[in-house]
């Protein structure tokens, strides 16, 4: 729990430094983004804020969904064509990929990079930024 709020807290702080106001709701949607630990929809979230705060649009939550992830609090990415979101979750940590869910969107950490065997196939092309995700289904989903 300690955690949760550390990562809260810290979220808190980018909206803040980012110019964005305090508010329960956006402390609302990024906790129950980290303690969800995987990707979830923003219909998801709106179901989730609609029980805490009746009324809530969904633009309302799309859009601070959208203000997290350019400010590097959320991942992006598209399962079944559509685009699902998470805590970012490695801001303190060493450089990584990940395996997905396609049914329920948890997530798991694989710590290589396939980047240095693409790299010397792209020769004489810079390559700006890359990201590895594998597709499947979880032990859980099997």
């Amino acid at each position: 729990m300690a955690q949760v709020k550390s990562k809260v807290e810290e979220s808190l702080d980018v909206m803040k430094a980012n110019g964005l106001k305090y508010t329960k709701k956006r402390e609302a949607i990024i906790t129950y983004l980290i303690k969800r630990n995987r990707y979830i929809s923003a219909k998801e979230v709106y179901e989730f804020m609609n029980q805490e705060y009746k009324g809530v649009s969904y633009d309302t939550i799309y859009r601070n969904l959208h203000d997290f992830e350019r400010m590097e609090l959320l991942e992006t990415t598209e399962l079944n064509g559509e685009k699902k979101f998470r805590f970012h979750c490695s801001q303190h940590l060493e450089h990584h990929h990940h395996f997905i869910c396609v049914v329920c969107g948890k997530t798991k950490e694989i710590h290589m990079c396939p980047m240095t065997y693409f790299e010397d196939q792209l020769n004489g092309c810079t390559i700006e930024g890359h990201r590895f995700e594998i597709l499947g289904r979880c032990e859980n989903c099997q």
